[in-house]
């Protein structure tokens, strides 16, 4: 579904990226973990095209998307869902979710209702606060709306980046959950996460980025039990049998 290969971005001067290649298929995680200043933010900055890539070749779903403006990619199929939320504080809850619809708004009212029932069944708690103004709603609550909003406009690939930031354990755990339903449903996403351990839990494989470059790669379950991931990245060494 994406492609990427020697992929090379940054600000001005100052190149993050440093020959990038990577995949991802239809109905997978995958995610990207490292420290602060890897280079994943860059990473989906640069596929969105918010940031422009330097060199390197990008397609979605055989399609290039190198030099594509950012207001393009939605209709194609690949939203973001940005760190730190950034809803919009003012409109309600239903009404940031009817933004997140606009590329379906062709459809009819009725194609919006339905994408709307969808996002109260796996959010319930968007439901309840559908009319109240989302600067108002809890953190985690947030993240469940610009999610809900992101999933409004029926993407093929869902990018998520850092959506564990400032939350609760219990608030995280409940969002790595729904983030697996979404896969279960046949969703593909590309999760870009800080808690490593979190994020290969219910990643299908990872890449490990250092100083804008992929240094490791593989399924979550090998990441997991990699000593040098475990020792940089989860907090411990792999204990000796």
């Amino acid at each position: 579904m994406l492609k990427i290969r020697n992929l090379e971005s940054g600000y001005g001067k100052l190149k993050v990226l440093k020959h990038i290649s990577m995949h991802v298929d239809s109905g997978e995680i995958v995610t990207i973990i490292g420290a602060n200043g890897a280079g994943k933010t860059t990473l989906l900055s640069t596929i969105s095209g918010l940031i422009k890539a330097g060199y390197g070749e990008m397609s979605f779903k055989g399609q290039d998307i190198i030099g594509l403006s950012p207001s393009r990619l939605p209709a194609m199929g690949c939203v973001m869902v940005p760190e730190g939320r950034q809803v919009f504080a003012t409109m309600t809850v239903e009404e940031n979710l009817i933004l997140g619809g606009h590329v379906i708004q062709k459809q009819g009212r009725r194609g919006l209702d339905e994408l709307l029932q969808h996002q109260y069944a796996l959010f319930p708690i968007l439901r309840e606060r559908r009319n109240q103004l989302a600067g108002t709603l809890s953190g985690g609550e947030q993240q469940m709306l610009a999610m809900g909003r992101a999933l409004m406009s029926k993407p093929s690939l869902v990018m998520m980046d850092e959506p564990s930031t400032g939350l609760a354990p219990l608030i995280v755990k409940e969002i790595f959950q729904i983030i697996g339903r979404l896969r279960d449903e046949g969703n593909t996403v590309l999760l870009v996460e800080q808690n490593a351990r979190a994020a290969l839990s219910i990643a299908d494989r990872g890449y490990v980025l250092e100083t804008g470059k992929v240094i490791v790669q593989g399924a979550a379950e090998d990441l997991l039990a990699n000593s040098d991931v475990q020792r940089a990245y989860l907090g411990r060494e792999k204990r000796e049998e």
